[in-house]
């Protein structure tokens, strides 16, 4: 017996569940809160800088390293503020810095 298996697009997977559905809409809001505060974070800073988990009213970036987390911790209050403003519910902005691979 022969199983046909179809190629589903991401588009197609998230459709079908529930869960991965919910996922790429916690990606979305978070790449969304990015957009929204990148005028707030000086233009070197920013390719440093990616949209992390979004868990209720905490929001995390990850961050290329400690001297970008520093700069930003000084920003977090407009940020947030900026958040709120734009109807987002943000009580904390989480910074973690990403950790380099051991073999590098």
């Amino acid at each position: 017996m022969h199983r046909h298996h179809k190629a589903w697009t991401v588009l197609e997977a998230t459709q079908e569940s529930p869960t991965l559905a919910r996922l790429a809409e916690l990606a979305t809001d978070s790449a969304s809160r990015l957009k929204s505060i990148e005028h707030l974070i000086p233009v070197l800073l920013r390719s440093g800088i990616k949209a992390g988990p979004v868990e209720g009213s905490v929001w995390c970036l990850v961050l290329d390293n400690n001297a970008i987390a520093s700069k930003l911790r000084q920003l977090l209050p407009a940020m947030q503020s900026h958040l709120r403003s734009k109807g987002w519910d943000v009580t904390q902005i989480r910074l973690k810095v990403a950790m380099a691979g051991k073999g590098n």
